[in-house]
Order: C-alpha cells, then sequence, then structure tokens
C-alpha cells in the first residue's frame, strides 16, 4: 500500500486519478481548491476501496501552500507518490494579457508542482525513502495555441523543471515524470470549453477524444514499479496528436508525374 498525494482532485483528471489509485487500495491524500468537489471524490475514493481518504482544502498559489499541503499529508503517513494535476488555463489573447493573468497561471501550473516537489523531496531525502512524482503536462507544451500563451509557457517550463529535478533527485531514489494529454473530455466548471473549441482540437490520428480514464491509466503506470527505471520523461497520452499534423491534405496528388532521378 502507497500514499498518494494527489492535487486538483476535486474533478477532471485529478479526480480520475485518485479514483484509479483508489482501486488499486492505496491510501489518498487529495486537495483542492474548492471543498464541495473535492469532498465527493473522497466519497468515492473510499467507495471505490482507498485505504484512507484524506482531503485538504488549499489554493496553491499561497506562498506557504506547498509545505503546508506536504506537511499535512507526511503527517498521515510519508508520501510515495505525488500527482501534481492542479491547472489552470483561461482564454485570453495575446494582446490582452496582464501581469495577473499571467502570473495566476504560472503560479498555479508551474511554480506549485516544483515547490510541491521540493517540499516532498527534503522529507523523503531525510528519511531516506524513495518517492515517485507525476507532473501533468499538456500537448500545449508542444503546440502553442491562440489565447494560450501563458498555458503553454507553463506546460513547457513544467516539462523542463520535470527533467531538471529528475535529474538532480534520481540519486536519491526520487523518480519525476509527466504525462502530457491531448485534448481529454472533463466536466469542469474550473476551465471549461466550448464545443467548437474541443472538435478543433480534439482531432487526433486515433480518430477519439482522450478520457480522464486514459489518463490516470498511464499516470499510474509511470508512477509504479514497472516504470521504476524510468525518470525525466514526458509520457504523451494523446491519441497521436504530437505525432504531426496528420490530417493535412497530400501536397501533390498521386497521380502527377514528377521528375525521378535516371537509373
Amino acid at each position: 500500500m502507497r500514499h498518494v498525494l494527489v492535487t486538483g482532485a476535486g474533478s477532471g483528471i485529478g479526480r480520475e486519478v485518485a479514483l484509479t489509485f483508489a482501486l488499486a487500495g492505496d491510501a489518498l491524500t487529495l486537495a483542492d481548491l474548492h471543498a464541495d468537489p473535492l469532498e465527493q471524490t473522497a466519497s468515492l475514493a473510499r467507495s471505490a476501496g482507498a485505504a484512507s481518504c484524506d482531503t485538504v482544502t488549499i489554493d496553491l498559489r499561497r506562498d506557504d501552500a506547498h509545505e503546508t499541503l506536504v506537511a499535512a499529508a507526511w503527517a498521515t503517513a510519508p508520501v510515495d507518490v505525488l500527482v501534481s494535476s492542479a491547472g489552470v488555463y483561461p482564454a485570453t489573447p495575446f494582446l490582452d494579457l496582464d501581469a495577473t493573468t499571467w502570473d495566476l497561471v504560472l503560479d498555479v501550473n508551474t511554480r506549485a508542482p516544483v515547490l510541491l516537489t521540493v517540499a516532498l523531496a527534503r522529507r523523503a531525502v531525510a528519511a531516506g525513502r524513495g518517492a515517485s512524482v507525476v507532473n501533468i503536462s499538456s500537448g500545449a507544451a508542444l503546440r502553442a495555441r491562440p489565447g494560450a500563451a501563458p498555458y503553454s509557457t507553463s506546460k513547457a517550463a513544467l516539462e523542463a523543471a520535470t527533467r531538471a529535478s529528475a535529474l538532480e533527485l534520481g540519486r536519491h531514489g526520487i523518480r519525476v515524470n509527466a504525462v502530457a494529454p491531448g485534448f481529454v473530455t472533463v466536466d469542469s466548471s474550473v476551465n471549461p470549453v466550448t464545443d467548437e473549441y474541443a472538435d478543433a482540437v480534439g482531432d487526433n490520428p486515433l480518430g477519439r477524444r482522450g478520457s480522464p480514464a486514459d489518463i490516470a491509466r498511464a499516470v499510474a503506470w509511470i508512477a509504479g514499479d514497472d516504470a521504476g527505471w524510468i525518470t525525466g520523461e514526458v509520457l504523451r497520452v494523446d491519441g497521436g496528436s504530437s505525432t504531426g499534423a496528420w490530417n493535412l491534405p497530400l501536397h501533390w496528388s498521386a497521380s502527377t508525374d514528377v521528375d525521378r532521378p535516371a537509373t
């Protein structure tokens, strides 16, 4: 049995990650900004078989949030797995950006996961224990999109931080990886998207949108012993959308005569 700390557990991918670890019989500490959906997740996790389930309602933008959250979780039991799933992605045209919007996205999406990893790693190293960290990135780390400059930047930075922390923490038995979802259909009042947007970005070679369960399975795998020799990696779970621009037409007709080298 492991002790798993999940942020952003109140809905979407974070909730599904929590339930996946619950089904494995793990003990959970779940965190979210919003108390009511967090308690709903906790109730579902207990019903699914979690060995125990504690909740912490917290704003990850607070300067002391990372230390407060990890200390609260560690007081129950040493943390074996940290999944940083909390994230925000407001749609803001570039010319409308201001410091408040920029800082909000970077604080939640990049700063919080990094500082949570620091807080966990300090305790794990002091206790002589290993740990596994999984950051939730995004396909936006590789491909910008209108209105998402701070979001794309935050996820690209998170992937760099994943590699940097993996490099320094590996010798202490702490693995740090990331899972980067493609477009995933979630029911979120915090980060809503329009049907038009979903149709535009949800297309991929495998022909379907992702689900939170697709991502949660990947998180559970890379956090576990079967991935024990993997660190500093970004696992892209996106239906193949990051492989290239697969849906463009051929740039010439298959029937067009082309010059070929003489044989």
